[in-house]
């Protein structure tokens, strides 16, 4: 039996077997999966910075910013386990550079404005790779979508609260 379904990013129809993965199903799971590793490194870059904030306020912002990427994350991951996938960790590369990127920074300047500058680059990154995510895997659904919008708004808040302290 074959089952017709819309391919939206071509606006065509394709053939596909009944059961195998649909276009909506491989596009939910691959935007899923990308807001997996955004979050997880969101996450990782947050706690690696904590040690060196002065200010209170800062430090308040970046954690309660840190929980809230971990809430996402949880979110993220089960709705991942009901496509029986286990999620993506960020780039190895990725993670390197910007390890190697705060590392040197910090040791150059340590201050609270060398770690706003930091968390608005990686923030901004984030955004676009995001946007970039839900544009390439259109056919994901509203779910997906919305988690992504949601992890998207949470970088911007985050790159706001940080131009106090640049």
């Amino acid at each position: 039996m074959r089952r017709r379904h819309k391919q939206a990013r071509r606006g065509k129809y394709c053939m596909r077997r009944k059961g195998r993965e649909t276009l909506i199903e491989q596009d939910t799971v691959k935007l899923l999966r990308e807001c997996d590793a955004g979050v997880r490194m969101g996450t990782d870059s947050i706690h690696g910075v904590l040690e060196f904030v002065s200010a209170q306020p800062l430090r308040d912002a970046l954690r309660s910013c840190e929980q809230e990427h971990r809430q996402l994350g949880r979110e993220i991951r089960s709705a991942l386990q009901r496509f029986g996938d286990d999620g993506k960790a960020p780039n190895p590369i990725a993670e390197k550079m910007s390890w190697l990127k705060s590392s040197v920074k910090l040791a150059l300047h340590e201050s609270d404005h060398t770690i706003a500058d930091l968390m608005t680059d990686g923030c901004n990154m984030g955004v676009k790779s995001l946007s970039r995510y839900l544009n390439q895997y259109a056919a994901a659904d509203e779910d997906s979508k919305a988690i992504a919008g949601r992890l998207i708004r949470l970088e911007e808040k985050l790159s706001e609260d940080m131009r106090a302290y640049l």
